[in-house]
Formats: structure tokens, C-alpha cells, sequence
């Protein structure tokens, strides 16, 4: 039956609409495409195969088993990363993915995570590529027993993932040291930083590092090691402005870490005495915001992080490698008091909050920086 203006049947429109996501996705469209190919797959109804979750067109695929392996798995930045993952799988019709990896950054605990999950014959493995070396043997043994590896939150230079899935770390520390010299020119800054050397967290302390060369050479650095533990991060940041009490400011690189600036800022009566700032979306980070203990915060799609690498896996397997996965930056929002109130209002999953209904869209959409594609 033809029920289309141009002739064509509704399965074979809404097949030509899967064939243009998943073109737009194999060439790099990321995630604006994967939002396309699901919404393409949602509206095909009564397909012959059908994914096991009864969602698309697709056949009828096994239920693959991806794990994720982690340098902090009880880390609460990780909450909507975790979500993310869950809610891409239970959308796909396939188990949750596996979460395993250390509580600490422990890197020989994240390898022995890594080749349990190559040895068990997982079907996909996500891995934030927190180390240089310790991880590259693991990916090939992996890619030579036909196992799609794909970082997420991290990743290394010298090694073979199919893609990354995250911020880009150094510009976003480069991004953020040129905020810094707005506010402070001369003087010392405390930045801490939860694991030194660490691919997650160093090429931000190293982006702010460059950026202030360049726009506030007064200013002098002090990284301080707040600990992979989050429990422990408030002590390490409360000794080390003890220590230097004529600090200009307080910043972090890392979650846990930030989300102890604003407990230290409030807990001292610091708010507009000393400039402070750091990462991502913890409570007592947008509290800190919000109340001006924080001059801003940094967003970077943590939900995303977990949700794309189950998606790209899948299709990458669905496809039998076709649909290669596109390496896909994850984000940089700065989040101040001028737009953190949609964050603590909504307090949803896609940040780390409890709701998981839909968040309202706004009346309106601020416009965002002018497109430079083609460029």
C-alpha cells in the first residue's frame, strides 16, 4: 500500500530514513546522528525481525553483552554515565553492561578488568584509557578476537581504540585557564586534581597551565593531589589552602575535587572573597554555584558517555563493522549563575539527579555560537 506523496510505502520511507542516519552516523555525525537513527528505528512498527526489545526494524540480534571498565566505579560523577549505559541497553533490548574495573584508579586492577572481560568473550568493551601503556596489549588482544573496543572518558595516545567518547580534556583545560584570567592576573591558585598524571585529569591541568602562560603570566599554578577517593578529596583541598591561605583562587580539574571547593568555600564563609571554579554536575557543586561559592562549573555529558559507546558498539556489531564509530566530543558548558537553575530544578538522570521523567524544554533556545562547518 502507498500512503506516501512521493509514492513510496511507509516501511520503505522509514527505511530510507535509517539509511540516511546511519550514513550520517558512519561519517562522523555523532551524536546528533544517533539521535537521528533512534528516532528513525522508533518509528518503524510490525518489522518481520525485529531487535529483541521489539523497537525497529532490525533483526533479531543476540543479546550482547558490552562491559565498561572504570577507574572509579563508585565515584558519583559516574552516576549518569551509568544511566546512560542502562538506558541505552534496556532502548537496544540487550543486558545492562557490565561495571567493573577499581574504586581507587588503580591501573593494574583496570587491566586485570580488562583482559577478564577479553578471556569471558565480551561481545564490546568501553574502557576510560586512563594510562599510556598498561592498556594497549589488552585492546589488541581484544580487536584480534573480533571485540569492538571503544574509550570513553579517557583516552591514550599510542593506543588502538575504534573511537573516543568524551570531552576533549586539554582544550577544555585551555578553554578554562582563559575564564581563570578573567577573574585572577597575579598570585597563586590552588587547582586540585584527583589522580597527577592521569589521562583524564592531567591534559586539563595542563590546558589551564598553557592558557595561563598566555593570557595571566603572573599567575603561578600549584596543583594539589586530592586522591582518587572521593571521601578524602575535601581534606586534601582544606590542608592545602591551610598551607597557602593567600591563594587568589581555588579551581579543580575533576569532579570530586570541585564539589569539595564548594563545600571549603561555604564551610570557610569564603564567597566573594576568592575566586573558585571546577568540573562537572555533583550537587553540592551546583549548590555552590548557585549560591555564588562557585563562579562556574564546567559540563561535560557524562550521561552521553555512557549512552553513545553502548549505541556505537551495537551498530558497529549490527553492521558487522560498517558503521564505524565517530569520534565524538562529548562537550564544554560552562555552567554559572547565570544559567545553573534549569540544572537544580530539573534535577534529572541526564545529570546525576533522581528524576528520570522528561525535563521541560524552554520556551525558547538561547542561540549557540554560529556553525564554522566547512571549515
Amino acid at each position: 500500500m502507498l500512503d506516501n506523496q512521493d509514492g513510496r510505502s511507509s516501511e520503505d520511507a522509514d527505511a530510507t530514513s535509517r539509511r540516511r542516519a546511519l550514513k550520517f552516523l558512519g561519517a562522523g555525525g555523532g551524536a546528533v546522528a544517533a539521535s537521528a537513527l533512534l528516532a528513525a528505528c522508533n518509528g518503524v512498527q510490525g518489522g518481520t525481525g525485529g531487535s529483541s526489545s521489539g523497537t525497529g526494524n532490525f533483526p533479531g540480534t543476540p543479546a550482547w553483552r558490552f562491559v565498561f571498565i572504570n577507574h572509579v566505579t563508585t565515584n558519583s560523577f559516574f552516576n549518569p554515565t551509568r544511566t546512560g549505559l542502562a538506558d541505552a541497553a534496556k532502548l537496544l533490548g540487550l543486558p545492562e553492561p557490565q561495571w567493573t574495573g577499581s574504586t581507587e584508579g588503580n591501573v593494574a586492577e583496570m587491566a586485570n578488568a580488562f583482559s577478564t572481560a577479553v578471556n569471558g568473550g565480551a561481545d564490546g568493551i568501553a574502557i576510560a584509557l586512563t594510562d599510556n601503556n598498561a592498556f594497549v596489549n589488552p585492546t589488541k588482544q581484544a580487536l584480534a578476537k573480533g571485540i569492538p573496543v571503544i574509550a570513553y572518558n579517557a583516552t591514550a595516545a599510542g593506543n588502538y581504540p575504534l573511537t573516543y567518547v568524551g570531552q576533549d580534556l586539554y582544550q577544555s583545560g585551555f578553554l578554562m585557564g582563559q575564564r581563570i584570567a578573567k577573574d585572577v592576573t597575579s598570585g597563586t591558585i590552588l587547582v586540585g586534581i584527583s589522580q597527577p598524571g592521569g589521562n583524564n585529569v592531567q591534559p586539563r591541568l595542563d590546558g589551564i597551565t598553557d592558557a595561563l602562560k598566555q593570557a595571566a603570566p603572573g599567575v603561578v599554578v600549584q596543583s594539589v593531589n586530592t586522591g582518587a577517593e572521593q571521601a578524602n578529596e575535601l581534606n586534601a583541598i582544606t590542608a592545602a589552602f591551610d598551607g597557602k591561605p593567600d591563594a587568589k583562587g581555588l579551581y579543580a580539574v575533576d569532579a570530586g575535587s570541585t564539589a569539595s571547593i564548594a563545600q571549603l568555600v561555604k564551610n570557610r564563609n569564603l564567597q566573594g572573597k576568592i575566586h573558585a571554579g571546577g568540573y562537572d554536575t555533583l550537587s553540592d557543586t551546583l549548590a555552590g554555584v548557585q549560591s555564588g561559592a562557585l563562579d562556574f562549573t564546567i559540563d561535560q555529558s557524562a550521561y552521553l558517555q555512557g549512552f553513545l559507546p553502548v549505541l556505537y558498539m551495537y551498530l558497529f556489531r549490527l553492521s558487522g563493522t560498517l558503521v564505524a564509530p565517530p569520534f565524538t566530543d562529548t562537550g564544554l558548558t560552562f555552567v554559572t549563575k547565570d544559567n545553573v537553575a534549569p540544572y537544580i530544578s530539573a534535577n534529572s538522570k541526564f545529570e546525576g539527579g533522581p528524576k528520570t521523567d522528561i525535563v521541560p524544554m524552554p520556551a525558547s533556545i538561547p542561540l549557540p555560537p554560529p556553525s564554522s562547518a566547512g571549515h
